[in-house]
């Protein structure tokens, strides 16, 4: 299954978003249709997979932020985290960044953010993290900041991922009322 995902995600790499079909999927992983539809019925769930795929391999590098002493440092991990892994295989995220906004992907995907909406949970109960009026909405809108932005650096084909945390940073820490030690005026 993995040698699938992969050919898949090079297939995108190269060609995009209108190459992607499970013929071509199969021949490149090496395997027959019939067995790519044992596992993918189709073009949607290559996606699906994929999604999850790039969303576990963040979750388990995000999840360190948990070892960080601080707050403000667990924001600084997740947020080095975030714009890593979108530039690490930039055309890969844009693609699927756009697939996982159509009504079907979306819906199949929600659950899986649960895990994200923990770990930012627990981040946002560390002491030196001011308490927001509403920490759900707040942990939500958090997320959304710092996806939108990672997101926009990479459409702008950004490659410095340095410069981008720093940005982020700045702003999720404007939002929550945190003044960031490296950027006071």
């Amino acid at each position: 299954m993995a040698t699938i995902l992969e050919a898949a995600a090079r297939i995108l790499e190269t060609q995009g978003l209108q190459a992607l079909n499970t013929n071509l999927v199969a021949q490149r992983a090496g395997v027959s249709v019939g067995s790519l539809y044992q596992y993918f019925p189709g073009k949607d769930a290559l996606i699906v997979a994929l999604i999850q795929r790039e969303r576990s391999l963040l979750l388990a590098e995000a999840e360190g932020a948990l070892q960080e002493p601080t707050g403000r440092n667990a924001l600084r991990y997740m947020i080095a985290v975030a714009a890593r892994e979108q530039l690490r295989r930039p055309i890969l995220a844009r693609l699927l960044d756009f697939e996982e906004a159509r009504a079907p992907i979306a819906k199949e995907l929600a659950p899986t953010m649960a895990p994200f909406v923990d770990l930012m949970q627990r981040i946002m109960t560390r002491k030196d993290i001011p308490p927001q009026a509403d920490t759900d909405a707040a942990i939500h809108d958090l997320a959304n900041i710092m996806r939108a932005m990672v997101d926009a650096a990479n459409e702008r084909g950004e490659t410095n991922s340095k410069v981008l945390e720093e940005r982020v940073e700045r702003t999720v820490f404007g939002y929550l009322g945190v003044v960031s030690r490296t950027h006071r005026a």
